[in-house]
């Protein structure tokens, strides 16, 4: 394995992890790995803090496929909380308004969901990485500044209900989509559409084109598989 000449790792984020935090933790890894030396590490698609699944990581010559892997469809597994809203759409915030659910019945929700399927207009959350005049949405956000976020189309190629908890309020959802895609933003829009509210408790990203969860490292064990991975260094950039 050379990280140098171009590697591609597929990692399931942890929880709570910024995206840079497990590239800052791969790349201080395979460095020490090599002795030192230059190395460039950067990810294939963002993943927020709260969400956990497949983040695609490159390494050297490698990261120049990023954009092309960013391109890739995606797969979420999604758990959603029904007659609320937060101002993120997920836990990040506390709940500001709650609406009222005793409408909603099974076959509401499977009815609002093909609302959704196909091509689709998106306006991104505003607590997002979205530029606005140089800057992140997010950054507007946090100082409770309001701005106007254009919708952009998107794909939603499959989207499913895997449960229906309305004793809880709860359902699950799998969304297989284009990039750009915001669930959150998504599950803000299936609350509207049915006609109450609704933000993203847990998100499990499952696959990115034809890297899947199942086939993901473990930060918390890469160390472990790095030993049996040998890690080459390119001779003009041994110490």
């Amino acid at each position: 394995m050379n990280p140098q000449a171009g590697e591609i790792f597929c990692f399931n984020k942890p929880y709570r992890w910024t995206s840079f935090d497990l590239v800052y933790k791969v790349r201080g890894k395979l460095k020490h790995r090599m002795g030192g030396g230059r190395l460039k590490v950067g990810h294939a698609g963002t993943l927020d803090p709260l969400a956990t699944g497949v983040l695609i990581v490159c390494t050297g010559k490698a990261t120049k496929r990023i954009e092309e892997l960013q391109a890739h469809t995606k797969e979420y597994v999604a758990t959603l909380k029904l007659g609320a809203t937060t101002p993120s759409f997920d836990r990040e915030t506390e709940e500001d308004a709650t609406y009222p659910t005793g409408h909603i019945t099974r076959e509401l929700v499977e009815q609002v969901l093909q609302q959704f399927h196909g091509t689709i207009m998106q306006v991104p959350p505003i607590f997002s990485a979205v530029k606005i005049d140089g800057k992140r949405a997010y950054e507007f956000a946090r100082k409770g500044r309001e701005v106007e976020l254009k919708a952009k189309p998107l794909t939603i190629d499959e989207i499913e209900l895997m449960e229906c908890d309305l004793d809880n309020m709860q359902i699950k959802i799998r969304v297989v989509c284009s990039k750009g895609t915001y669930i959150r933003a998504l599950a803000r829009d299936i609350g509207q559409a049915l006609h109450s509210g609704a933000y993203l408790t847990d998100l499990c990203r499952t696959r990115v084109g034809d890297y899947r969860l199942a086939d993901c490292l473990d930060i918390h064990t890469f160390d472990q598989w790095l030993d049996t991975h040998p890690v080459a260094v390119d001779a003009e950039d041994e110490q």
